[in-house]
């Protein structure tokens, strides 16, 4: 007689613990994911561009940063631009001689 009592609470148990799981990580897929600008960037020579699309309601600021690969040659800041909701706009920069790397950084307004 105990052994199916033992076996039903010890699989009541395994089902709590189960659900307990499911329901925690459930919840951490459904946090909020930050709403930003699809970018696009691209590096040519000298000149880099990024293309940015706002698929959201909420309007995002975009700025293009270039970093250039010589030392005397000045790093570069885009202004930032509100790209408000279904909207697109295109930035670049340049440096005198080559890019090392460039990105967009994102600021929700």
């Amino acid at each position: 007689m105990r052994t199916p009592r033992r076996f039903a609470v010890a699989s009541m148990v395994v089902a709590a613990v189960g659900c307990a799981l499911a329901a925690s990580s459930s919840v951490a897929q459904e946090r909020p994911r930050p709403r930003e600008a699809a970018c696009s960037t691209s590096v040519r020579g000298s000149h880099a561009r990024t293309s940015c699309f706002n698929p959201y309601p909420d309007a995002d600021r975009v700025q293009l940063h270039v970093e250039c690969a010589r030392w005397w040659d000045p790093d570069m800041d885009s202004r930032r631009v509100e790209v408000g909701p279904a909207q697109h706009v295109e930035l670049d920069e340049r440096c005198w001689k080559e890019i090392r790397k460039a990105w967009v950084t994102h600021r929700r307004r």
